[in-house]
């Protein structure tokens, strides 16, 4: 795991020799899981340690000086086989993390993951962010709401903002094309209570592209009528009327 060591020592982070068995049991796991099932189409050993971890740690280039996501609640929405979410679990294990996915299949190894890692402080659950928005559980509970690869900005505005309590942020992981995306997500994230704080560029080794770090502050109450039906957001994204 030599490429991850490094790459995450030039983000500044420290692997121990814990973390490093529990990300390779974490690997092993999604590569026999996805030879069942489709996880992933990335299960080569640099490209999961690159594009899979050291691209979820490379979260913590989101907090601000003096700021910590211990002791927080974190919402990783559409996460998959877990990321970036179950990566900040294992160096971080005073986050309090909820697991929302809608497919059962990765639901269940997502549980199996926690189960043999032994995280606490995981939920998992199987659902969609439109319903996950709409749900008194789960509406305006989190400090912050966290997507990787999940939709363009305006709509993955309208499946994050309602789930972050006001002073909370939402942080989005995108590839090259987040500052356009920004720009063409602006009207609906102030429409959902959002703003945009600011954006950081994130270069992994191993990755020609640079990626993006969205971060957004909730700094006022979503209207009661988003997140919409599960579908629309997607097939009619908020946008300014011309």
């Amino acid at each position: 795991m030599q490429q991850l060591i490094e790459g995450a020592r030039e983000l500044q982070i420290r692997l121990t020799p814990e973390h490093l068995e529990a990300l390779s049991i974490y690997q092993q796991m999604l590569v026999e899981s996805n030879r069942h099932f489709n996880l992933t189409a990335i299960t080569d050993d640099a490209g999961v340690q690159v594009r899979h971890f050291l691209d979820s740690l490379s979260c913590f280039q989101a907090l601000e000086s003096g700021e910590r996501f211990s002791g927080k609640s974190i919402i990783d929405v559409g996460t998959g086989a877990g990321f970036p979410g179950l990566p900040l679990k294992l160096l971080c294990p005073g986050i309090k993390l909820t697991l929302l996915e809608a497919t059962a299949k990765k639901v269940g190894f997502l549980e199996q993951v926690t189960q043999r890692l032994g995280l606490e402080g995981v939920i998992v659950e199987q659902g969609r962010a439109e319903e996950a928005g709409q749900n008194p559980m789960h509406r305006e509970r989190y400090d912050w709401a966290i997507a990787r690869a999940v939709a363009d900005m305006p709509i993955l505005a309208e499946y994050l903002l309602p789930l972050v309590k006001i002073g909370g942020r939402v942080l989005a992981q995108k590839g090259e094309g987040a500052p356009a995306e920004v720009q063409r997500g602006e009207w609906a994230i102030q429409q959902l209570g959002g703003r945009v704080r600011r954006l950081v560029p994130i270069e992994l080794r191993g990755l020609a592209e640079t990626r993006y770090l969205v971060i957004l502050d909730k700094v006022a109450a979503t209207p009661p009528h988003y997140p919409r039906r599960p579908g629309i957001p997607n097939k009619r994204p908020l946008m300014p009327k011309a």
